[in-house]
């Protein structure tokens, strides 16, 4: 595949914050396509038109989100072929024997098939206390009272109410000093709906979503002066967040997948896209 070329972003740009937001735009245009997904997990989710069954995978998809993303779509996929063509009938079909059984050989780096069995057990407590995951979440939510954060931690809750132990390795907790990039992920792609986000939820509006905050968004922001931190913490989180905010209040997850896109694909250049940033930026400062 041809290299893509970032070239010219910076001239179209212009000077000041706008300018910043008008180079990102046209990443947005140029990159945010499904023909750039491959290979996201995000990928998963296309073939189920159902929101109550693409919640399911969205969930699986993302607590698994960590480690070279190959490798997450591959044992990501073994669990959705297992589910079948509706996860929903699955989950709320299989007895904890069942799943015990399935998922006994699975292995996912540090994600064991005990682990997977017990998400499956707790999204089907879930469905059958809320009868959606959505529904579940907007529990949380208290009505709108709630922050994102509060609403995720009761809603990991109660996935995780039949453990023995405190709760589930593959659901960081909100409550914590956690970056949470999965729990975060998996919102931002139910929530936001563009090409590449298929969304279907309704109860969160865009302008509550929380940075993914991965190891290339981290560096990325690290780059453009969104944070200084050396940590990918939930501190950092809240400051990459704000900063993607005050250019996008609407929607501060517009730019996060195309520009975690040069982090990822071979095919695009991370160093010129820094560069690129750096120049911008430079512009603005003069």
């Amino acid at each position: 595949m041809t290299q893509p070329s970032t070239c010219g972003y910076g001239g179209s740009a212009g000077g000041g914050y706008s300018g910043l937001s008008l180079w990102l735009e046209d990443l947005y245009a140029r990159f945010n396509h499904r023909e750039y997904v491959r290979p996201d997990p995000v990928e998963l989710l296309y073939d189920f038109e159902d929101v109550r069954e693409r919640e399911i995978v969205a969930l699986v998809a993302a607590a698994l989100a960590y480690g070279r993303a190959a490798l997450i779509m591959k044992n990501a996929g073994r669990i959705v072929d297992i589910m079948g063509t509706s996860p929903r009938d699955f989950v709320l079909n299989s007895s904890d024997e069942d799943l015990a059984s399935m998922f006994r050989s699975f292995r996912h780096r540090f994600t064991s098939g005990e682990d997977v069995a017990a998400l499956v057990s707790g999204i089907r407590r879930a469905l059958y206390l809320y009868g959606s995951l959505e529904n579940c979440f907007r529990e949380g939510r208290k009505g709108g009272r709630a922050s994102t954060n509060e609403a995720l931690a009761f809603f990991r809750k109660v996935l995780c109410a039949g453990l023995l132990r405190s709760g589930n390795a593959m659901l960081p907790d909100p409550a914590g000093k956690s970056a949470c990039k999965r729990l975060y992920l998996f919102l931002k792609w139910m929530v936001r709906s563009d090409e590449v986000d298929p969304g279907g939820w309704t109860c969160l509006d865009l302008s509550r979503l929380m940075i993914p905050l991965d190891t290339h968004m981290f560096s990325i922001a690290r780059s453009f002066g969104m944070t200084s931190r050396k940590n990918a913490n939930y501190g950092a989180v809240l400051e990459v967040t704000r900063a993607f905010a005050a250019l996008r209040p609407d929607d501060p997850l517009r730019y996060d997948f195309v520009l975690t896109r040069f982090g990822i694909r071979q095919d695009l250049d991370k160093k010129k896209l820094l560069a690129e940033g750096a120049l911008i930026q430079g512009g603005d400062r003069g």
